[in-house]
């Protein structure tokens, strides 16, 4: 392991992925069939790594574990439309949240250890804590990388640039910066980089940039 982490880490991450290999669920990326968490995890904890090189322990914890059994908090569960998707994805967030800080204290880890996953899992605060946005931006960035070609070929380019629109104030300018190296379709990039130089071009007309 290159970074000097607790000796709880290893543990840690076993249980992790071995919680997460259960996932019934699949994902087709890049023409191979995946299940879908243990997928998530590894891009996620890769992303957070490349975003930030000095990602510490509580990080990568939070980013291998961000969907922790996402599939036994089925979305059917609630209404359709948005308010029932922004109900379940709350509730998972903290359902997730509570199941990684039990493991976590069950491989010795300190509540206070324990409770910065937690807020990092949850993404509070993101605008003031560097790690959450980090940690949001890898988030996005997953999502656009396994998930945006399936969108537009189901709901087509006009509700592909609003997914992108709705995803992007998410990010970071440096998380931003990164959607150059997803892998998209020809076609997904290059509504990507449009949807970007849109973005960008709006912020600096605001004086935000």
């Amino acid at each position: 392991m290159a970074k000097d982490f607790s000796a709880q880490y290893a543990s840690a991450c076993e249980q992790i992925d071995a919680a997460n290999a259960q996932d019934p669920n699949t994902l087709e990326y890049q023409g191979t069939s995946h299940p879908k968490e243990p997928l998530h995890a590894a891009m996620m904890t890769a992303w957070v790594e490349r975003l930030d090189p000095e990602a510490d322990e509580a990080q990568l914890l939070a980013a291998r574990a961000h969907h922790f059994m996402r599939w036994v908090y089925p979305r059917t569960d609630y209404p359709a439309g948005r308010s029932g998707y922004l109900r379940w994805r709350s509730q998972a967030k903290k359902r997730q949240a509570e199941a990684v800080g039990e493991l976590l204290v069950n491989c010795g880890y300190s509540p206070e250890f324990v409770a910065r996953v937690g807020c990092i899992i949850r993404k509070e605060q993101r605008a003031q804590d560097p790690a959450v946005q980090t940690h949001e931006d890898a988030l996005c960035l997953v999502f656009l990388d396994t998930q945006l070609d399936a969108v537009a070929n189901k709901l087509g380019d006009a509700e592909l640039v609003e997914v992108i629109a709705k995803t992007l104030p998410k990010m970071s300018p440096q998380g931003i910066q990164a959607t150059s190296q997803l892998h998209l379709s020809a076609h997904g990039a290059e509504l990507v980089a449009q949807s970007v130089q849109i973005f960008t071009k709006s912020l600096s007309s605001k004086g935000d940039l």
